[in-house]
């Protein structure tokens, strides 16, 4: 038998309205609440005036963009300000990250950079971070149920890790009915990567027994939640869609990810297009590159044919013509290329060079080679 182990957040409330509890739930962690949402405060405010409800005093601080070192900084800053017992990110993951950002260093006395992965030193925080608590209004991420929080350096021109086992949050409230009526496009892109963080722990080298039960279900009805929204808003598949997000944030902090992960955060730091879209580039091509390869054990074979099948019968295609039906079924929707998302075919190089040492790419189930990481770009343009 396979030894494993298996973290998460303190406490996961899942449910249609479960939102409704946070502010109550939030009173018994602090009472200066420091609250990270997205470029629209508007979309906050109802949680706003119910932590003001419970008697808590609560501070708002926009995240409007993916995080940066700037970004993390001015919170950190203005969280001491307010002496803030307890952080609060209310919001897709780039705002939730922040949170997590904001939270972990808040304690901390030595700077940002000795925390931060390849960038950085990669130092362990010295000191626990303050409580978190995280909503999710987007379903991509998973990022309420991990370890990690992804910061841009643009200075390195890299996105990174700030991790430690501490940063799982205390508190994730996946609330499906936050994720209703959102744009289509942020719906495909998100949606993309949900898809992705639940096939890319499945098919990685650190996959157990738990994280399969989470992912084996979670591709193909993934799959088909995203194809529906893709037609209309149905709240059934909204539900489904952030559970699969919930799944993903689950297996990815406790198998891995893989290639398209380690492509996707040089890329991200490089042109700064939106992650979840990066992703939906790279994952067919990267399907492909995986099952292709001369080395790939019986196993993982085995796992990539099914995610082929589940591909394909989502998309209503043949299962040998998946990752091509992918592709046009993406275009059709909308998700642009990487050159249109800003990627220069003379950036490739570097690229490819610079995802070798991810902590993503770890969990590929086969090493990929620069030339095959550089066929992956040239494919996903």
């Amino acid at each position: 038998m396979t030894v494993f182990s298996f973290q998460t957040s303190r406490e996961i409330h899942f449910g249609r309205g479960i939102s409704a509890q946070a502010a109550t739930s939030i009173a018994k962690l602090g009472n200066s609440v420091f609250l990270v949402h997205g470029s629209d405060g508007k979309r906050a405010q109802w949680l706003v005036a119910a932590l003001r409800q419970s008697g808590l005093n609560c501070h708002s601080f926009t995240c409007p963009h993916e995080p940066d070192t700037a970004l993390i900084e001015a919170g950190v800053e203005s969280a001491r300000t307010q002496r803030a017992s307890v952080i609060v990110a209310l919001g897709g993951g780039a705002a939730i990250d922040a949170g997590k950002a904001i939270a972990a260093l808040v304690p901390s006395d030595r700077p940002m950079m000795d925390h931060l992965e390849v960038v950085g030193k990669g130092l362990p925080l010295v000191h626990a971070p303050l409580p978190f608590v995280a909503i999710p209004t987007t379903s991509g991420t998973g990022t309420e149920v991990t370890r990690n929080a992804v910061i841009s350096v643009p200075e390195h021109h890299r996105k990174v890790s700030l991790r430690d086992a501490r940063m799982l949050p205390d508190l994730a409230f996946v609330d499906p009915a936050l994720t209703d009526n959102t744009p289509r496009a942020i719906t495909l892109a998100s949606g993309l990567d949900a898809v992705t963080q639940v096939i890319e722990p499945y098919i990685s080298k650190a996959s157990n027994r738990m994280t399969d039960a989470l992912c084996r279900e979670a591709i193909p009805l993934g799959l088909r939640a995203l194809t529906a929204l893709m037609q209309g808003e149905v709240q059934a598949a909204r539900d489904d869609m952030a559970w699969v997000s919930l799944c993903g944030g689950l297996a990815l902090a406790n198998a891995g990810l893989g290639a398209v992960h380690g492509l996707a955060g040089v890329i991200g730091g490089v042109c700064g297009a939106p992650h979840g879209a990066i992703c939906g580039a790279l994952l067919p091509h990267v399907l492909r590159a995986n099952r292709e390869h001369p080395d790939l054990d019986s196993r993982t074979a085995t796992r990539l044919d099914e995610c082929m099948t589940w591909i394909a019968e989502a998309l209503d295609a043949e299962t040998p013509l998946a990752t091509d039906a992918l592709i046009t079924w993406s275009g059709k929707c909308g998700l642009p290329g990487l050159a249109e998302m800003g990627l220069k075919e003379q950036e490739y190089p570097a690229v490819a060079k610079a995802s070798a040492s991810s902590s993503s790419m770890r969990g590929n189930p086969v090493p990929l080679t620069f030339e095959t990481l550089q066929a992956i770009l040239e494919a996903s343009r």
